[in-house]
């Protein structure tokens, strides 16, 4: 939630530049610059505002939410859960993937990291394949 304020913070300063800038008339690339940052920073902000929380789930199935779509997708369009484990420059980083299918049986892919989980994805991974029909007590998360 932090980082969502920030980034109303940095776009109401970027927005602010932006005219101050325009109204000195001293440098339209400028006003152009900073008006092209505060459009992307208000973006970003009202993707963390109107998504969140991203993922719920629940016993009826899965709800994710977008900036410009919400979907509940019941459990039998779920169609598999993974964990992504990337190693770059030393860190490593996961990933939670859903494999979904709409009503209209368009499939979805949708990636969650940490930062938009509010998690550690392996905990949601857990907790969500423990919440799921059909789930197996004795098998555990695929080992990678």
């Amino acid at each position: 939630m932090g980082a969502v304020v920030a980034l109303w913070v940095l776009s109401v300063a970027a927005t602010g530049w932006s005219v101050a800038v325009l109204v000195s008339g001293a440098d339209a690339a400028g006003a152009l610059v900073a008006g092209v940052a505060a459009l992307g920073l208000t973006l970003a902000a009202a993707s963390g505002t109107r998504a969140r929380p991203r993922l719920e789930a629940g016993p009826e199935g899965l709800t994710v939410r977008r900036l410009t779509w919400t979907r509940h997708v019941p459990w039998g369009r779920v169609d598999d859960l993974r964990l992504l484990r990337t190693r770059r420059l030393g860190l490593e980083s996961v990933l939670l993937e859903l494999e979904l299918r709409d009503v209209d049986d368009r499939e979805r892919l949708v990636v969650l990291g940490r930062a938009e989980l509010g998690a550690d994805p392996v905990d949601v991974f857990d907790d969500l394949t423990a919440r799921r029909p059909g789930h197996r007590p004795d098998v555990g998360p695929p080992e990678f």
